[in-house]
């Protein structure tokens, strides 16, 4: 078999600094945007992205079969947070770590309607209750 293929489905979450709710409503089209911008230069596949005041979640289909999941996050986060610094919300911080979960081709419609509906489940579920629900999930706690 002379090529190399991979589809590679990941849902990829992270919090701002503490997770203090410090990203404007306003704010958060250009964030997901510029966000998307950044994968799309490191050849990574976007789903979706969104998030709320709080955090992002990102749906990727990881392309470039020789970069780990960790460096694409740490360059979407850098990029981003120096984008925030410079041009909207000075001190802005990511907290150090995510979290990365596969999901099945099969999950990825479901994957891009949750992603994209942050803010409706929001108002029922925590952010906090929403991450150990993952973990949990995927049994990792």
């Amino acid at each position: 078999m002379p090529h190399t293929y991979s589809s590679i489905h990941v849902h990829v979450i992270f919090a701002t600094k503490e997770r203090v709710p410090i990203i404007p409503v306003d704010l958060q089209p250009r964030l997901w945007a510029y966000m998307d911008a950044i994968a799309k230069r490191l050849d990574v596949g976007v789903l979706a992205i969104g998030g709320f005041d709080d955090h992002a979640h990102l749906g990727l289909i990881l392309q470039p079969k020789n970069t780990d999941v960790s460096v694409i996050v740490q360059k979407i986060k850098a990029n981003s947070s120096r984008w925030l610094n410079a041009d909207h919300i000075k001190g802005f911080q990511w907290q150090e770590g995510f979290g990365a979960f596969s999901i099945s081709v099969s999950h990825t419609a479901a994957l891009v309607r949750y992603i994209q509906t942050q803010r409706e489940h929001h108002k029922k579920v925590s952010f906090v209750d929403e991450y150990a629900h993952i973990l949990k999930k995927h049994g990792l706690s």
